[in-house]
C-alpha cells in the first residue's frame, strides 16, 4: 500500500508538490482553505521570472517603505501599524540590505529559478498542462533616462555576478518591437530566458490532470489545529473532520505564520497585498509580458484578455479592492502603452504574497517534526519556482539525493 501524504495549501506551490509526490508513486491529498488555485495563485501575472536572482533586500525598498508610511498611494506601501511581528520583519529585512546577501540570496534563487525553468519546458510538452505558455522573454520597460541608467547598472551586475543577460533595446527602437509601446520611452532591457503563461489555466488544467491521475482534492477545508506526539504529526484536526497520512506538506503561502505555533518553529511571513485588473484585450495590445520598473506594474497579454498587476502592501489580511489602486495600475500602464486597458474590465483581484524577510522561500523539513515539510514563503514568485519547489520536496520525503541543494533555502535558518 502506498504511504500517504496530506497537503495543506492547494495554491500553485501544493500543486506541483502533489504533481511530484503522485509521480513518486505516494498517495496524494490536497486540503485547501477555498477553492484550488484561488488564492495568490489566481490573478498574478503569470511572469515566469528566471532573471529574478536579486532580492528584494536593497536599500532603495527600504526607504520606499518607510516614505509609504504617509503616501498612501505609494507602489511598496506599509500601513502605519505596530504589529512587534512586522517590525521585527521590517528589523531583520534592513538588516539583510547589504551586498554580501545580495550575492549569497542571489546564488541561491539562480539555482531554483534555473530549476524551474528547466522543470516547466519537460511539462509542457504534454498538452494536458495548456495554460497558453509563452517562451519569448519578459521585457522591462523604462520611461526616463535615470531609470534607463539604474536599471543598466543592476543588469550589468546581473550579467557579471549570476550570468544573466539581457538584450537592451534603445527607446526609438522599442515602438517597432512591440506597436503597443508609446513613442518617447528611454529604452528597454529583454530577458530572453523568462517567460509567461496565463496563471488559473495552469491550476485548473494541472490539478485536473492530478485528479485524473488519483490525486484527491479537498476543497474549503479548513485546518484548525495540528497533533504531534514522540516528534511526529499524528492528525491534522479539520472543520471537515481529521486528516491522517504518514507526511504532511504546509504549502500554506500568506497564511503560514498562524500555523507555527502548531507546528512549533518560526515562520516569520508577513502577508504582501498585490492586485490586478484584467480587461478585454485592447486594440493594441502588447504581445509581449512587460514590466514598466519605474512604477513597479507587470502587463501580460492572454488570447482572450489583458492584465495589469502590482503593488506590494503590508495591510495584514485586508480584502478590500480601492478603486484607487485600480485606476492607479491603468494610470501608470497609461505612460507606456497606447492603449492601457481594454475597454470591459473582467475582473479586479487582491492577494497576498508570502514574504520572507531575506527574500528566499522556505523549503525543508519542520525543526522537531520527523514527518512534516514546508514549502511556503515564495513571495512573488511562487509561480515561477513551484515545480522545482514540488520536486525538492518529493526528493526529501523519499530520502533521494536533490537536484539543487535546498540548504539555504531551509526552516532551520530562522531557529
Amino acid at each position: 500500500m502506498a504511504e500517504r501524504v496530506a497537503i495543506v495549501g492547494g495554491g500553485i506551490v501544493g500543486i506541483a508538490c502533489a504533481h511530484y509526490l503522485s509521480r513518486a508513486g505516494y498517495a496524494v491529498t490536497v486540503i485547501d482553505q477555498d477553492r484550488v488555485g484561488s488564492g495568490c495563485s489566481h490573478g498574478n501575472c503569470g511572469h515566469i521570472c528566471a532573471s529574478h536572482v536579486l532580492p528584494l533586500n536593497e536599500p532603495a525598498n527600504l526607504l520606499a517603505a518607510l516614505g509609504s508610511l504617509v503616501n498612501p498611494r505609494a507602489p511598496f506601501r506599509v500601513r502605519p501599524q505596530w504589529r512587534p511581528a512586522l517590525l521585527r520583519w521590517f528589523w531583520e529585512f534592513a538588516r539583510h540590505c547589504n551586498h554580501r546577501h545580495a550575492l549569497s540570496a542571489g546564488s541561491a534563487m539562480k539555482s531554483i529559478l534555473d530549476a524551474s525553468i528547466r522543470e516547466y519546458q519537460g511539462l509542457f510538452q504534454a498538452p494536458e498542462f495548456e495554460a497558453e505558455w509563452q517562451p519569448v522573454g519578459l521585457l522591462y520597460v523604462l520611461r526616463s533616462r535615470r531609470g534607463m541608467r539604474r536599471f543598466a547598472a543592476q543588469d550589468a551586475m546581473l550579467r557579471d555576478t549570476f550570468g544573466v543577460a539581457a538584450t537592451r533595446i534603445p527607446g526609438s527602437e522599442l515602438p517597432h518591437f512591440d506597436p503597443a509601446l508609446r513613442p518617447g520611452l528611454a529604452g528597454g532591457f529583454l530577458y530572453e530566458g523568462d517567460a509567461f503563461l496565463r496563471p488559473d489555466a495552469l491550476t485548473g488544467n494541472w490539478s485536473r490532470w492530478l485528479v485524473s491521475r488519483g490525486v484527491r482534492f479537498e476543497e474549503n477545508c479548513c485546518v484548525q489545529g495540528i497533533e504531534s506526539t514522540r516528534g511526529e504529526i499524528t492528525r491534522l484536526l479539520a472543520d471537515a473532520g481529521e486528516v491522517t497520512a504518514d507526511h504532511y506538506v504546509f504549502a500554506t503561502g500568506a497564511w503560514s505564520g498562524a500555523m507555527a505555533a502548531d507546528l512549533g518553529c518560526r515562520l516569520p511571513i508577513e502577508p504582501g497585498k498585490g492586485y490586478s485588473v484584467t480587461t478585454t484585450r485592447p486594440g493594441a495590445c502588447p504581445r509581449h509580458a512587460m514590466l514598466f520598473a519605474e512604477h513597479r506594474v507587470g502587463a501580460t497579454p492572454f488570447s482572450d484578455g489583458f492584465r495589469l498587476g502590482s503593488m506590494m502592501e503590508f495591510s495584514g489580511f485586508d480584502e478590500t479592492i480601492p478603486a484607487g489602486r485600480i485606476r492607479q495600475l491603468v494610470d501608470s500602464a497609461r505612460h507606456y502603452l497606447h492603449e492601457p486597458a481594454g475597454g470591459e474590465v473582467l475582473e479586479t483581484w487582491c492577494g497576498w504574497r508570502p514574504m520572507t524577510w531575506d527574500s528566499l522561500p522556505i523549503i525543508g523539513a519542520v525543526p522537531g517534526l520527523a514527518n512534516a515539510v514546508l514549502a511556503t514563503g515564495h513571495h512573488m514568485l511562487g509561480m515561477t519556482m513551484a515545480p522545482a519547489t514540488g520536486r525538492l520536496v518529493a526528493e526529501m520525503i523519499s530520502r533521494k539525493t536533490t537536484h539543487i541543494d535546498p540548504t539555504p533555502f531551509s526552516p532551520a535558518r530562522f531557529s
